[in-house]
């Protein structure tokens, strides 16, 4: 499957001032960026960008980034999915994930997260992938939003809605250990039937469930 990557930007109101969101972008435009030191939530900032540049170098990663004055403050990537998860099973060239979404906390009300996955999904190539994410409540920062568990759902749900993604049902064990963590998937509209029916292959190992 060849992987084709059209650029697309836009600029939305923060304080006295515009953000920068674009993307996907290349290794080299990521390189060149500052990188926001509060972008922490899943390593220190200064790896979180090391994988960033790994990910912007994959033939079917993606990033899309915010950008502040020259500094990265927020992202979203999508790539294939772990090959120990068992959305990787199924060899799917045409599956990519959500791998994770991120605004540092002091651009938080700027409503740059949902402008971000809107920004991702005006790429038309997207139409030819299933997009999927799965949110874990452990992944959440509860604390620094002052919300607890089910208002944060609401809140990523309401996020990944702006981009097309739907809740689905899945028998996954890690998906399952908790009732807020969830599948959420876009399904493109040039995705054949085969490609929905491996899809569900894969959210369901136990088939009685399904």
């Amino acid at each position: 499957m060849i992987h084709t990557k059209s650029y697309h930007s836009t600029y939305i109101p923060f304080q006295d001032r515009s953000l920068l969101l674009e993307g996907p972008i290349t290794r080299e435009t990521l390189s060149n960026y500052g990188f926001h030191e509060g972008l922490e939530s899943f390593r220190p900032a200064e790896k979180q960008k090391e994988a960033l540049l790994e990910i912007a170098e994959l033939p079917e990663g993606r990033i899309n980034v915010v950008v502040d004055n020259q500094v990265v403050v927020g992202y979203v990537t999508f790539l294939y999915p772990d090959p120990m998860e068992r959305w990787s099973e199924g060899n799917m060239e045409n599956l990519l994930e959500l791998g994770a979404i991120e605004i540092a906390s002091p651009y938080r009300g700027a409503a740059a997260g949902k402008n971000l996955i809107k920004l991702s999904m005006l790429d038309q190539a997207m139409e030819d992938y299933i997009i999927i994410t799965t949110e874990y409540y452990w992944h959440w920062d509860l604390k620094g939003s002052g919300l607890d568990v089910w208002e944060y759902r609401k809140v990523m749900e309401k996020m990944m809605g702006n981009g097309g993604l739907e809740w689905f049902a899945t028998d996954d064990p890690e998906i399952s250990s908790h009732p807020a963590n969830c599948l959420m998937a876009r399904i493109g509209s040039r995705v054949d039937q085969e490609s929905v029916q491996q899809f569900d292959l894969l959210r369901f190992h136990n088939r009685f469930m399904y």
